[in-house]
C-alpha cells in the first residue's frame, strides 16, 4: 500500500476499527483507510498471522495500526477490544462491521447451530460493536459507522436463510440506529457487496452467476473499500446516513 502525503489524507488523526480485517474485503478496507491517514485497528478472530501482516505493511508505508484479537459475538471481547483502542489512541472515529461467516446449506438441511453460528456473528456481532463504538462517539458528537450487509439481504440465495436473514438485519439495523445517532452527528450507512473475489466465495464462482452482474465480472475487495472510504471522509459524506450503497456490478437495482 502507499500512504497518501499529509496535505491529500481525508483520515488524518482519526482513528478506525475494522472488524474481520486479517484477509479479503476486510484487509482491503483497513489499508484504504490508512493510506487515507487513519490509525487503524485490524481486528481478527483466529489468522493472527495475516492480521499482523495487514499490521506490517500499514507500518512500513508510514501509518499506524494495531492488531487485536476478538470474537465480536462476545460481549466481553468487544469490550476489550474497545477499551484496548483508546487506550492506546484515546478515541474511536470510524466503525467498519466486516466480520462475518458463512455456513452454507439448504433449509431442511440447516442444523440449528449453523444458524445460530451466522446469526451471532454476522448480526449479534454489528449490535455489540456498534453499541461499544457508539458509546464512545456520542461523547465525542461525531462518529461514522459503516456495516458490511450484501446483496443476498437484499434479495435472498438458496442455501443461506441463516446468512440472508443475517444481512437484511444489518440493514434493519443500519436504518435504525442512523435515526437514533443522527442528533450527536454520528451517520450510519450499510454496503452491500454482491459477489467480490473472496476467499469466502473462492467455492461459489460460476458462469451462472455472471450471467446476473450486467457489468459481467465478480468484484474486486478494493472496489468494496473504496465504498467505505467514502463513507468515512467528513467533507465527502457528511451528510449521508441511513443508506445501503450496492456495490455489485448492477445485480440488484431497486
Amino acid at each position: 500500500m502507499e500512504v497518501l502525503p499529509e496535505s491529500l489524507q481525508r483520515l488524518r488523526g482519526q482513528v478506525a476499527i475494522v472488524t474481520g480485517a486479517s484477509r479479503g474485503i476486510g484487509r482491503a478496507i483497513a489499508l484504504d483507510l490508512a493510506a487515507e491517514g487513519a490509525n487503524v485497528a485490524v481486528n481478527y478472530a483466529s489468522s493472527n498471522t495475516a492480521a499482523d501482516q495487514v499490521v506490517a505493511e500499514i507500518i512500513a508505508a508510514g501509518g499506524d495500526a494495531i492488531a487485536l484479537s476478538a470474537d465480536v459475538s462476545k460481549v466481553d471481547q468487544v469490550d476489550a477490544l474497545t477499551t484496548s483502542v483508546m487506550e492506546k489512541w484515546s478515541r474511536i472515529d470510524i466503525l467498519v462491521n466486516n466480520a462475518g461467516i458463512t455456513r452454507d446449506t439448504l433449509l431442511l438441511r440447516m442444523k440449528l447451530e449453523d444458524w445460530q453460528a451466522v446469526i451471532d456473528l454476522n448480526l449479534t456481532g454489528v449490535f455489540l460493536c456498534t453499541k461499544a463504538a457508539s458509546k464512545i462517539m456520542l461523547k465525542q458528537r461525531s462518529g461514522r459507522i459503516i456495516n458490511i450487509a450484501s446483496v443476498a439481504g437484499q434479495m435472498g440465495n438458496p442455501g443461506q436463510a441463516n446468512y440472508s436473514a443475517a444481512k437484511a438485519g444489518t440493514i434493519g439495523f443500519t436504518k435504525t440506529i442512523a435515526k437514533e445517532l443522527a442528533s450527536r452527528g454520528i451517520t450510519v450507512n450499510a454496503v452491500a457487496p454482491g459477489f467480490i473475489t473472496t476467499d469466502m466465495t473462492k467455492d461459489i464462482k460460476s458462469d451462472d452467476i455472471l450471467k446476473y452482474i450486467p457489468l459481467g465480472r465478480y468484484g474486486l475487495p478494493e472496489e468494496v473499500a473504496g465504498m467505505v472510504k467514502f463513507l468515512a471522509a467528513d467533507a465527502a459524506a457528511a451528510y449521508i446516513t441511513g443508506q445501503v450503497f450496492n456495490v455489485d456490478g448492477g445485480m440488484v437495482m431497486a
